[in-house]
């Protein structure tokens, strides 16, 4: 079955709309744990065999310059993929690699008073996403 949320972001921002395209952005969005690019591809090679993790890279690197999705960086160096692109955080455990996203309007409405009060000379900021860094305790593991 086709993804018509990943159609209508591809065609929302002129892209053509590919089955290797609706894959990805379809792992990414159902997938809702911020995949790297070789669980994307690990993930596909069910159904679309012939995808190479290349195609995946490239289709990464579109969806990413267009908007429809962000990127995640964890401790280790791990590049991971969220669709969310309503504002929000991260929490992540480095014991788990596990990132959850944190929606907290108060937090972001700290920080966007912060940064608009105190500027820092010779940078313009275009956004920000709070990174809190620490471990899942043994009920939110379950």
């Amino acid at each position: 079955m086709v993804n018509k949320t990943a159609v209508r972001l591809l065609t929302e921002k002129g892209l053509r709309v590919t089955p290797q395209r609706i894959a990805v952005l379809d792992v990414i969005l159902t997938m809702g744990a911020h995949p790297t690019a070789d669980e994307i591809s690990n993930y596909l090679r069910i159904n679309l065999p012939n995808m190479t993790i290349g195609t995946v890279h490239k289709i990464l690197a579109v969806l990413l310059e267009k908007g429809i999705i962000t990127r995640v960086k964890t401790e280790n160096g791990l590049i991971r993929y969220d669709a969310v692109m309503e504002k929000h955080h991260h929490l992540y455990c480095p014991e788990l690699d596990q990132i959850e996203d944190y929606f907290d309007a108060a937090v972001t409405k700290i920080l966007e008073d912060y940064f608009r009060k105190k500027a820092i000379p010779g940078f313009i900021i275009r956004d920000f996403n709070l990174q809190v860094v620490g471990k899942f305790s043994e009920k939110a593991e379950k």
